[in-house]
């Protein structure tokens, strides 16, 4: 594994530390790195299991816990969202599975093996970018940055330019291959963080605030390249962000956690409803005080208020009652400025999930 971790000693102090012990093979034809006991088990259909973690900081009345016995699995080729505001666990769960810090209780496995009976194997084909940490050696250029971290990964870098240049190219940094990563706008040096964690061929990859400090097209190629390279190289991304766009478009499944703990592990869809209407906003000039009463015995009305020369009502319906408002307001003869299905997205859904945590 090749975490970056923040620390750096040594003349190069500026970047953060990926230690080495990854092993693996300089064949072209091999490109990812093999764990040491000779078993390939790329067939696995989990990457990361996680079973009853728990982690502790301080002890007797002062103690916190951070994990409160997580369990979960990570399906290889998926890309899994982790969410949860701070303080919820986030950090130290990951952390936990990529062996920088010892859980108290429970166990994990990466790829079949577990992370403390076997952590060189275990981690032989994971690599993370940390947010808040420098991610790589300033000094260097991009492309050198791309060799250096595949070489401690235990590949030889001639083996995969090919691959170093099509992840330059993808993430739209050819023309800055040969450019000192410190010359380079913050967007920028993010990129550069992924490109180097990508750069080596990990299977699976972690990463905390990807696209911190990218414009809104840099961000979106980011977004591209991730699917992209899930589909076409077999990876699986465990990815944490506060940017909720990204975990909605990005991500087949999301995890919430809250104080330590798990409440919420679904697909993005079901997280978000289904495919049911949750809500309708109606704006009609004819919405007056006595047809607004009616709606309101008859429908869940969530809200109303004057706009303009008319009034909008919200109201909560699924697909029928769509319908049903529909056919209603006809039969009363009222106008429609504007009708507009109302959903919640992501973030109304994670605000509703860790309210519900915090104040049980």
């Amino acid at each position: 594994m090749s975490e970056r971790s923040g620390k750096r000693t040594g003349p190069n102090a500026d970047a953060a530390t990926r230690p080495t012990g990854a092993v693996g093979s300089s064949d072209e034809g091999d490109r990812r790195r093999r764990p040491t006991d000779g078993v390939d088990r790329r067939d696995g259909e989990v990457a990361v299991a996680v079973e009853r973690v728990t982690k502790r900081f301080g002890s007797g009345a002062g103690a916190v816990t951070a994990v409160d016995g997580v369990s979960l699995e990570v399906e290889r080729g998926s890309i899994v969202g982790l969410l949860g505001p701070n303080g919820a666990g986030k950090t130290t769960l990951i952390k936990s599975v990529l062996g920088m810090v010892l859980p108290d209780e429970g166990t994990v496995r990466l790829l079949g093996t577990d992370i403390h009976a076997d952590p060189r194997t275990a981690h032989a084909r994971v690599d993370a970018m940390l947010e808040g940490a420098r991610n790589d050696y300033w000094r260097l250029t991009v492309r050198e940055n791309l060799r250096y971290f595949t070489t401690i990964d235990g590949v030889d870098p001639d083996s995969v330019a090919g691959r170093h240049e099509r992840i330059l190219d993808r993430l739209d940094l050819t023309e800055k291959a040969d450019t000192p990563v410190r010359d380079l706008s913050r967007g920028m040096k993010q990129k550069v963080s992924l490109a180097s964690v990508l750069a080596g061929g990990a299977e699976v990859v972690f990463l905390d605030e990807p696209t911190l400090g990218l414009d809104v097209e840099s961000s979106r190629t980011l977004q591209r390249e991730l699917r992209r390279l899930v589909e076409a190289e077999d990876l699986t991304v465990v990815l944490s962000s506060h940017d909720m766009d990204v975990i909605e478009t990005v991500c087949d499944r999301v995890i919430v956690m809250s104080e330590g703990r798990v409440v919420a592990d679904d697909s993005v869809t079901a997280l978000l409803g289904g495919d049911d209407v949750d809500a309708v906003r109606v704006t009609s000039p004819d919405l007056d005080a006595e047809l607004l009463a009616e709606v309101r015995e008859r429908f869940d009305v969530t809200g109303a208020e004057r706009v303009g020369d008319a009034t909008r009502v919200e109201v909560a319906v699924d697909g029928d009652g769509l319908y049903d408002l529909l056919g209603f307001l006809r039969s009363r003869d009222a106008g429609l400025h504007a009708v507009r299905t109302v959903r919640p997205d992501l973030e109304d859904v994670f605000v509703s999930l860790t309210r519900e945590e915090g104040g049980r």
